[in-house]
């Protein structure tokens, strides 16, 4: 599918498109391209048709519909989809009883119009920076399927810059909607910690999960964003502040946001081709500021201590159980993570609440923070080692080294696609805000797309 979201609405709206139309035509794209990509494991064709012509018959007798009406949605398959197993991507989880209920996000978008196609890949347990799964298979490049989409949220990736759907739901952690974002050369947005609901969709790390939007256009994820908004009594972590919507901010423009670079450590860690992304970025806003935060690498190391402990307490049961059924990969980082000391977590946490000022300080003098999102261009898949600044590391613990301290303390990013001359791969670039401010983030990227210097276009493999 070519068009965007709101296109797709705007369409079903006048009549020009009916809301069965545009449904089917998602499943005949789905059909046709997930066999080599294997975005999807999970299509709920006969939920779909039946909203869809649902919706039509309400169109037909002058019902109003909100401002997704008819658009096509599928999110990654650790939300709750009513009548399937939760699969958090593993194993073990199909086994669960099927969901009662969707998702409070699911809901939402559908309240708004959008029609739910289907589950999506992940990385097992949303413990992955790959795409790579062990259980329902590898999830593939739509720009290249010879390369890796990113992780966790890998399906959600691929799916929208494949153009299969016009949006995707994803979690992030660590990066898990940034890193996918950046390699599949589409738009993410994690927003502010505690903003959107959490409810009815499977945790990995209460302290740093955050759930947001992928789409092919800044007004969709703001459309998204601001419908997915409010309180929910069904997640206790679900920070209480009034619904702030941002759709009919993000073309206020830039002028008068101060803006920076992050320099220091987030100008090394990487390949060429990640800092010539924020290079274009940087001078299309006429950035000349270059910020460094402080401790940032002990800020990520923190964070990989927080993260180790909670994820591998969640799951240490099934580890003493049913260790045979997780990725190998998966369960032998579990299992180390199970003996970390809790001085460790304890001193990560007061270092997170470090940190936070730190940065909240820094946010008094600026905006608007730019990074890059991924080190380098999608690895080939199967590839074990990233190469950075001359060490060779573990490639699935470090996709995530820019991302990662950002996480740490909740911020919200929205990650643009900047395609670098002579890559012919997309690149994500960080537009970092201070928490509760997503509609500065936005503003920036609207700016860049329109601009031309952030595009996402649908991937023809």
């Amino acid at each position: 599918m070519s068009d965007t979201a709101l296109e797709i609405a705007a369409k079903v709206a006048s009549g020009r498109l009916s809301a069965e139309t545009a449904v089917r035509d998602a499943l005949s794209v789905i059909a046709a391209r997930n066999p080599a990509l294997n975005a999807f494991t999970d299509v709920t064709a006969e939920r779909a048709v039946a909203r869809a012509k649902a919706i039509d018959a309400e169109l037909a007798k002058g019902v109003k519909h909100g401002p997704l009406a008819g658009v096509p949605f599928a999110v990654k398959n650790l939300f709750d989809i009513k009548g399937l197993p939760t699969r958090s991507g593993s194993k073990i989880n199909r086994e669960l009883p099927p969901a009662p209920q969707d998702a409070t996000l699911v809901e939402r978008l559908e309240a708004a119009g959008a029609i739910l196609v289907g589950g999506l890949n992940m990385g097992e347990y949303a413990y992955d920076f790959t795409g790579e799964n062990a259980h329902d298979g590898n999830c593939l490049n739509p720009h290249d399927p010879s390369r890796m989409t990113g992780g966790s949220s890998s399906g959600s990736g691929s799916a929208v810059g494949a153009g299969m759907v016009p949006l995707a739901l994803g979690s992030d952690t660590n990066g898990s909607i940034r890193v996918p974002a950046s390699f599949c050369g589409i738009f993410g947005l994690k927003p502010t910690y505690g903003r959107l609901s959490r409810a009815r969709s499977y945790p990995f790390v209460g302290s740093l999960d955050h759930l947001g939007p992928f789409a092919r256009s800044v007004a969709d994820l703001a459309v998204a964003y601001d419908v997915m908004q409010g309180p929910d009594s069904a997640d206790p972590h679900l920070a209480k502040r009034p619904v702030e919507p941002v759709s009919h901010r993000i073309g206020e423009g830039i002028a008068g946001l101060r803006i920076a670079r992050l320099g220091g450590y987030f100008a090394k860690n990487g390949h060429a081709e990640a800092f010539a992304a924020v290079d274009v970025v940087a001078r299309a806003l006429d950035v000349k500021a270059e910020i460094e935060l402080p401790e940032v690498a002990r800020a990520r190391a923190a964070g990989f201590v927080i993260t180790a402990a909670e994820g591998a307490a969640l799951h240490a049961n099934r580890l003493r159980t049913r260790a045979q059924d997780f990725d190998p990969d998966t369960r032998d980082r579990f299992l180390a993570n199970l003996t970390i000391p809790a001085l460790w977590v304890i001193q990560s946490q007061k270092l997170r609440s470090w940190f936070r000022a730190r940065v909240a300080e820094i946010f008094r003098d600026v905006d608007i923070l730019l990074a890059p999102a991924t080190p380098c261009v999608a690895p080939k898949s199967g590839t074990k080692i990233l190469t950075l600044d001359g060490v060779d590391l573990p490639l699935r613990a470090n996709i995530g080294v820019f991302t990662q301290p950002i996480s740490f303390i909740g911020l919200p990013v929205v990650a643009a696609p900047i395609w670098v001359p002579d890559t012919h791969l997309p690149l994500g670039v960080q537009i970092i805000a201070a928490p509760w401010a997503e509609h500065k983030a936005l503003q920036v990227a609207a700016h860049l797309e329109r601009e031309g210097i952030a595009r996402a276009p649908v991937a023809r493999g």
